[in-house]
């Protein structure tokens, strides 16, 4: 399964050489991670507010190419369920205008409880068991 956002870049995401500041990226995939999750029924504030914390343990990204102020994108996110306890999602940012992938990512993740324990909630392994 194969989920999208669309963006657009605004001007003061981008750095004095005029590309998106890389540290942005990571706020994108970010968003376009929390978007899925609402989409399939897991609000992550809910979570929050419960104690179950949805965290990132890893991240690797490979910059493409940069995006400059007013491009249009998406990021897709398809999910991966690594073990009993951890996640992925493996994300695409392609440019609209071309199709042309700029960025691609694994993001993996767990969710911990109130003391810090790994763990996954019900409805995050329930997810990955209808999207496996």
């Amino acid at each position: 399964m194969t989920f999208k956002v669309n963006f657009k870049v605004r001007h003061y995401e981008c750095d004095l050489q005029g590309i998106v500041n890389n540290s942005v990226y990571f706020n994108y995939l970010e968003h376009a991670r929390h978007e899925f999750l609402l989409a399939n029924g897991i609000d992550f504030v809910r979570l929050a507010k419960e104690k179950i914390n949805l965290v990132v343990i890893r991240s690797e990204v490979d910059y493409k190419q940069s995006l400059l102020p007013d491009d249009e994108f998406y990021i897709s996110v398809e999910p991966v369920r690594i073990s009993t306890l951890k996640f992925a999602f493996i994300q695409r940012l392609m440019r609209i205008k071309d199709e042309k992938l700029m960025l691609k990512a694994k993001v993996i993740g767990t969710s911990v409880n109130e003391s810090g324990r790994p763990f996954l909630p019900q409805e995050i392994d329930t997810l990955f068991k209808k999207l496996g």
